[in-house]
């Protein structure tokens, strides 16, 4: 059976907005039974849709990622995204987005250039974006 994976928010937006990038990205969604989504991912993509498009569009896409396998942090997640966090100076949201795939044995499908160089990321860049400087152990 195929990897799961956990799409990142950066990698559902440029989806959902059907831009270049999210066409390439299309390519890589896992199907439902292998897409992982954690509850941070639903947090961000809600706050987005309603912004860019409406509540009524947020719910259908909030609908859809429910019906992949949605992973809500708990104490194991929150402490692996705090050591991630410092090891790899990630934000909180990405640390956390982070853990959920090491924890579920997923790889992690993004646009988000502070993943770069991690073990088991799917880095598709966005045009022009580079990566801040990332301290190690």
């Amino acid at each position: 059976m195929p990897t799961p994976r956990v799409v990142d928010t950066s990698a559902w937006i440029e989806w959902l907005a059907a831009s270049e990038l999210g066409r390439k990205l299309g390519r890589e969604f896992p199907d439902k039974a292998r897409c992982i989504v954690p509850t941070i991912v639903q947090l961000e993509l809600s706050k987005w849709l309603v912004r860019e498009v409406g509540e009524d569009e947020a719910d259908q896409v909030i609908a859809f990622t429910q019906k992949c396998v949605v992973v809500p942090m708990d104490t194991t997640i929150a402490l692996l995204a705090a050591d991630l966090h410092r090891s790899h100076r990630l934000a909180t949201a990405d640390a956390i987005v982070y853990a959920t795939a090491r924890h579920t044995g997923a790889d992690l499908l993004t646009c988000d250039a502070h993943f770069e160089g991690l073990p088991e990321v799917a880095l598709f860049p966005k045009p022009g974006e580079t990566r801040r400087p990332r301290r190690t152990k």
